[in-house]
C-alpha cells in the first residue's frame, strides 16, 4: 500500500476507498448533494421560462390571427373552423402557464424544502452533514493510518538493510579477487558483510511484526469505515429517491396525455373543423351576395304630386324600406271629405316611414327648437288637405281630404310643415298635402 498523503491531505483520484484519505470522495458526494439540489432547481426553473414564453406566444399568436381572420375575406363555417385553432391555442396557452406555474413554484418549493431538512449550514461554513462524515471516517482510519505508518516504515529500513548487505557483499567479492588486497582489509570487508546480514534478518523481522499488526487490525478498521459509509449511503439514499420522486412529479405535470382538458381541447378543434361544410358556405355565398339575392326589378310608375316630395337622406340609403310609389292621386272637389290617397306600396318588405327618421332628421327637432321655430314663424296661413292623411307618429297630424287647418310655418327642408287643427291640436303634415285658400 501507499501512503500518497497523509490524514490531513488533499483528496486522492484514484486508487481503493480504504486507501488513506480516498474516503473524502464520499464526503464530497454530500456537498454535490447539496449542489445537485440547487442545479435540478434551476434546470427547470429555466423549463417553466420555456413554458411561460410558450404560454405568451400563443395567446399573442391567437390575439394576431382572430383579428386578421375576423375582419380578412373568409366566412362562413370555415371561419370558425379557423376560429376554432385559435380558440384552442387560448386553450392550450392556459395549460402551459398552468405547467409554468407548477414548475416555479410547487415543484420548486418542494426540492427547496427538502433541501432544508438534508443540509444544515454551519456558522464556520460547510454543511453539518459532511462535518459528521469527515469526522467520522477520520476517527475509524486514524489508528489504521499510524499502523500503515508503522509498516512503511518497517519496510523502509529492511529494505534499506538489504541494500547496505548487498552493498558489502559486492565490496567483499570484489577483495577476494584482489591479489593486492591485504588479509586485515579482507576480514574487515567480511565484518561488515555479517553485521549487515544481522541487520536484515532484526529489521525484516520487525517488518513482518508491524505487517502483521497492521493486519490484524484490518477487519475493525473496515467494519469502522463501513459503519460510517453505510451512513453516508443512507443519506444519498434518500437524496437519489427524493429525486426520483421530484421527476415524476415533474413528468407527471409535464406529460399532457394525461391531462383530460388537453384531450379535449383537441376534441373539440377536431369537431370545429369536422363542421365545416363547403355548400353550406356555398349556398350562404349565393344568397347574400350571389343570385339568390332578392332584386327591385323597375316598374312602370306614374306621375304624381307625391313624387315631388323630398326624400331624406336616410329614406335614400336605407338598406331595410323600398321605394314609396303613390299613384291614382286624385285631387280633391269641394264637398267631398271621401277623397283618399290609395295605401302606399311597399316593396322589399322594409320598417314603417315612421322608423326612418334619425334623430338628426326627424320632424321633432322642429317642434322642439324654439329658436328654430321662431325663424320660421310666420302668420298663420289658412290652407285645406287634397288628400286625407294620418300621422306616423305622435307629432304629426292627421286629417281628412278638404278639412281647413292653419299653417304656422313655412315648409323645411325635407317638405313638412306645422300646422294647427281647428281642435286646437299642433302637429306636423307634409307640405304637398295641402292649398292654400285663397281670400
Amino acid at each position: 500500500m501507499s501512503t500518497s498523503e497523509d490524514e490531513s491531505g488533499g483528496e486522492v483520484l484514484g486508487g481503493s476507498f480504504w486507501e488513506a484519505g480516498n474516503y473524502r470522495r464520499t464526503v464530497k458526494r454530500i456537498d454535490d448533494g447539496n449542489r445537485l439540489c440547487n442545479e435540478l432547481v434551476s434546470c427547470f426553473q429555466e423549463r417553466a421560462k420555456i413554458e411561460k414564453s410558450y404560454s405568451q406566444q400563443l395567446a399573442d399568436w391567437s390575439r394576431k390571427w382572430r383579428s386578421a381572420v375576423e375582419k380578412g375575406p373568409q366566412y362562413g363555417t370555415l371561419e370558425k373552423a379557423w376560429h376554432a385553432f385559435l380558440s384552442a391555442a387560448d386553450k392550450l396557452s392556459e395549460i402551459h402557464l398552468e405547467l409554468r406555474n407548477l414548475l416555479s413554484g410547487e415543484d420548486n418549493e418542494k426540492v427547496r424544502a427538502w433541501q432544508r431538512d438534508a443540509f444544515h449550514k454551519q456558522m464556520i461554513g460547510g454543511f453539518k452533514e459532511t462535518k459528521e462524515a469527515e469526522d467520522g471516517f477520520r476517527k475509524a482510519q486514524k489508528p489504521w493510518v499510524k499502523k500503515l505508518k508503522d509498516v512503511e516504515a518497517a519496510k523502509k529500513s529492511y529494505h534499506t538493510a538489504r541494500k547496505d548487505e548487498k552493498t558489502a557483499q559486492t565490496r567483499e567479492n570484489h577483495a577476494k579477487a584482489d591479489v593486492s588486497m591485504s588479509q586485515e582489509q579482507l576480514r574487515k570487508l567480511q565484518e561488515r558483510v555479517e553485521r549487515c546480514t544481522q541487520e536484515v534478518e532484526k529489521d525484516k523481522d520487525r517488518y513482518e511484526k508491524a505487517l502483521e499488526e497492521l493486519n490484524r487490525y484490518n477487519p475493525r478498521y473496515m467494519e469502522d469505515m463501513e459503519q460510517v459509509f453505510e451512513s453516508c449511503q443512507e443519506q444519498e439514499q434518500r437524496r437519489l429517491r427524493f429525486f426520483k420522486e421530484v421527476l415524476l412529479n415533474i413528468h407527471k405535470h409535464l406529460n399532457l396525455s394525461t391531462n383530460e382538458r388537453f384531450h379535449a381541447l383537441y376534441r373539440d378543434l377536431y369537431q370545429g373543423i369536422i363542421v365545416a361544410d363547403d355548400q353550406e358556405d356555398l349556398k350562404w355565398w349565393r344568397n347574400t351576395h350571389g343570385p339568390g339575392m332578392s332584386m327591385n326589378w323597375p316598374q312602370f310608375e306614374e306621375w304624381s304630386p307625391e313624387t315631388q316630395r323630398p326624400i331624406s337622406r336616410k329614406e335614400k340609403n336605407s338598406k331595410n324600406v323600398g321605394e314609396v310609389t303613390l299613384t291614382s292621386i286624385v285631387p280633391a272637389r269641394d264637398g267631398d271629405s271621401h277623397t283618399t290617397v290609395p295605401q302606399q306600396q311597399r316593396q322589399g318588405g322594409g320598417k314603417d316611414n315612421a322608423s326612418e327618421w334619425s334623430d338628426d332628421e326627424s320632424p321633432k327637432k322642429y317642434i322642439e327648437g324654439p329658436e328654430e321655430e321662431e325663424a320660421t314663424k310666420v302668420v298663420g296661413v289658412r290652407v285645406r288637405a287634397l288628400y286625407n292623411y294620418t300621422g306616423q307618429e305622435a307629432d304629426e297630424l292627421s286629417f281628412n281630404a278638404g278639412e281647413e287647418l292653419l299653417k304656422i310655418s313655412e315648409e323645411d327642408e325635407q317638405g313638412w310643415c306645422k300646422g294647427r287643427l281647428d281642435t286646437g291640436r299642433v302637429g306636423l303634415y307634409p307640405a304637398n298635402y295641402v292649398q292654400v285658400i285663397n281670400s
